[in-house]
Parts: C-alpha cells; sequence; structure tokens
C-alpha cells in the first residue's frame, strides 16, 4: 500500500504589536483553504508572546499603551530606520536572540515559513541558514515600511502599493522579488458591496439618513469620543455608528451621552464588512488594514488621526489617491462630513475612486504565491 503524501506545512510568524499583522496572516490562512481546499496545513506563532522571555513575552499586552505616546513612537521608527540601521540593529542583537529564534526554527519545521511583521525576518533567516525552505515576507504596512521588512535572503516579498514597492528596491531588493499584491484582507471585506437598504434593515439602522462609522481599531484608539461629540453637536441630519473596540471603558462612557442625533455604540464586534457597506463614511485612524477593508467596501474614508513614522504615508496615500481625506480635528472632519451631505456628488467621485484603488483579491494572490512555492501551482499556468 502507497503512504499518502504529506501535505506541505506552512509556518506564520506574527506578533499581536499592531499593524493588525494576526489579521493579516488569519486572511491568508482564509485565503489558502479556499484556494487549496485542505491540500495545506497551516501554524500561526506569535514569536514574541510564546518564544520570548518575561517581560518581553508582555510587548504585544502593552503595545496599546506605547503608542499612547505617538512622538515618541514616530522618534523610535525614523531612529531605527534605513538600510545600514536596520542591519546594525540585528547585528547587535544576534547574540542576545540567537537561542530564541533557533527554537523557533526548531520546533516548528515547516515547508514554508510566512512572516507578517518585520521583526521576524532577518532573525529567523539567519538562524535557518542555508538549507532552509521557502521564505516570504508579507509587508504589512502600506507605504511607510521600516527597513526591518526587508531581507534580501527573503525568497520573496509581498507588499501593498508600489510605493513600498519602490523602497523596497531603494532597499536593495531585487526588484524580480518584491510583488505589490494589496494588503491581505479577509474575504468577508471583499465581497460584493450588496444593498444598503437591506443592510441597514438587518443592523438596525436608519435607512433614511447619511450614516458615519466611527472606528479607533480594535483597541478604540484615535480621538474616538471628542469626534462623535462634535458630530453630534453639528446640527447636521446625520446618524453615527461608534465601534470602541476592545475599549470597554470608552463604551461605557459613550453608552452614557444623551445623543442629540441617532447613535449606535459597538464594542469590538465581527460585523464590521456589513458596517462599512452599509455606511457612507468611514472616520479612523490611519491603520493599513482598516484602510483596505474601506477601500473594497467603496466607502470614503476621513482619516482623523495617524501614528507617527509608519502611518504616515497611508495619510498621503489616501490623499493622493482621493479615496479621503485627512482631518486631524472633530471641526475639520464636521467640515468634511458638511461638504459631503451637502454634495452628494464629490463624495461620490470619492467613492468612485475608492472602487479603483480596491485590490480584492490581495489575499488570494498571495496564497497562489504560497502555492507556487510549495509546488501546489504550476508557476507557467
Amino acid at each position: 500500500m502507497s503512504q499518502p503524501t504529506k501535505k506541505p506545512h506552512v509556518l506564520f510568524l506574527f506578533s499581536d504589536t499592531g499593524g493588525g499583522h494576526r489579521s493579516a496572516a488569519e486572511a491568508l490562512i482564509e485565503a489558502l483553504e479556499l484556494e487549496f481546499g485542505n491540500a495545506m496545513t497551516t501554524e500561526m506563532v506569535d514569536f514574541f508572546k510564546e518564544h520570548t522571555p518575561t517581560p518581553i513575552n508582555r510587548l504585544p499586552q502593552w503595545y496599546p499603551y506605547m503608542v499612547k505616546a505617538p512622538q515618541l513612537w514616530g522618534a523610535s521608527f525614523h531612529i531605527s530606520d534605513g538600510r545600514a540601521r536596520a542591519r546594525a540593529i540585528t547585528a547587535t542583537l544576534w547574540p542576545a536572540v540567537s537561542r530564541i529564534a533557533r527554537k523557533i526554527v526548531d520546533s516548528h519545521p515547516s515547508d514554508i515559513i510566512v512572516t507578517v511583521h518585520p521583526l521576524a525576518n532577518s532573525f529567523i533567516l539567519k538562524a535557518l541558514g542555508k538549507h532552509r525552505p521557502p521564505f516570504i515576507t508579507v509587508v504589512t504596512d502600506m507605504v511607510t515600511t521600516h527597513a526591518l521588512w526587508f531581507d534580501r535572503r527573503a525568497d520573496l516579498i509581498c507588499v501593498p502599493t508600489d510605493i513600498a514597492r519602490f523602497k523596497a528596491i531603494e532597499y536593495g531588493m531585487e526588484p524580480e522579488n518584491v510583488i505589490t499584491v494589496g494588503q491581505p484582507i479577509a474575504a468577508r471585506y471583499s465581497a460584493p458591496t450588496g444593498d444598503k437598504t437591506e443592510l441597514r434593515n438587518k443592523l438596525g439602522w436608519p435607512t433614511d439618513k447619511f450614516i458615519a462609522v466611527l472606528v479607533g481599531g480594535g483597541e478604540g484608539m484615535g480621538p474616538l469620543a471628542q469626534t462623535a461629540r462634535a458630530i453630534d453637536e453639528s446640527g447636521l441630519d446625520v446618524a453615527q455608528v461608534v465601534v470602541a473596540g476592545r475599549n470597554e471603558r470608552l463604551k461605557a462612557s459613550l453608552e452614557q451621552v444623551d445623543w442629540h442625533i441617532p447613535t449606535k455604540i459597538y464594542g469590538f464586534t465581527r460585523d464590521m464588512p456589513d458596517f462599512m457597506r452599509a455606511a457612507d463614511v468611514l472616520i479612523t485612524k490611519a491603520g493599513p488594514g482598516t484602510i483596505a477593508e474601506s477601500l473594497n467596501a467603496h466607502l470614503p474614508i476621513i482619516l482623523y488621526a495617524k501614528l507617527p513614522g509608519q502611518e504616515d504615508g497611508n495619510v498621503t496615500y489616501v490623499r493622493e489617491t482621493g479615496t479621503g481625506v485627512w482631518a486631524p480635528t472633530p471641526q475639520r472632519v464636521v467640515a468634511t462630513l458638511r461638504h459631503w451631505v451637502e454634495n452628494p456628488a464629490a463624495r461620490q467621485k470619492v467613492v468612485e475612486a475608492c472602487r479603483k484603488a480596491a485590490r480584492p483579491n490581495s489575499s488570494r494572490s498571495i496564497a497562489r504565491l504560497i502555492g507556487e512555492k510549495v509546488g501546489l501551482v504550476d508557476k507557467e499556468s
């Protein structure tokens, strides 16, 4: 009797330190299943939480607090960026992390490694040595990509935008090994936009109002409460949906407000794809995943906050593609809302720009590239 063929095993390295790294890995695993069924096995490893000693393993828990000092965060980003500085950082830290990197490699054997976090690249590649499985880097920063994302030893680097590709090449990556594929997002964000009235009925939202959805990421970051209050006091004939994420204190505070306009308050929710399809505008911080999801819903974006450093370029991208505006104060958010409410044609122009910029097949494109590397896809097909 012949032995069953061993399925290729894909190892995804990520960490919950912002940037939607977990979401990207989950989206790619979902895409692999959609493309190849059960022809592969997959594994996600949070290399910080599962393999580093205390207190470093608590970094994912600290992240929401660390970014509350945005100027310090931005300064650290720029000070450490640059090819020479990135190489100096990895060389300096290698003696301290080499044992951890080798343990990750030894305890998680795989047929291909996919990283969605910049700190997992050079250390793991060095630990793997010359005789290693294929290695793919999926960059989850949209435009302002740190040099730590890029290591020439990677077999393939997938980037969200052409700007990020140019940056990779500037950092010495081989052009043929850097592919623009878009931001990996879950399939539910890539489905057709659907009927807005039907969705609003399903959600219990007003069907006769201009609706703004306010989101501060999974942790409810940014000036969410101040912006919601400014919209409430603006006199505009609109409704708003405020998503506080995991920030329970913020959610409880918002639920105590006596709102003048129709207002729905949510905590963490899995219904964001429907929220985006049912809304008229998204008001959010400049996170790359949220921007990509909004583009696929053809939903105009108002960016009210950004994390200095890695999110600076996201603001530029949204403005230059005409898919939204930068409005860093509640007053400017209200002014943009007023313009779009009173000038539907102006908003529709932004809707069309979102439609043009959307990349609904990004996750499945990356999945097929993974399939090529493990022999499940004919590269010539």
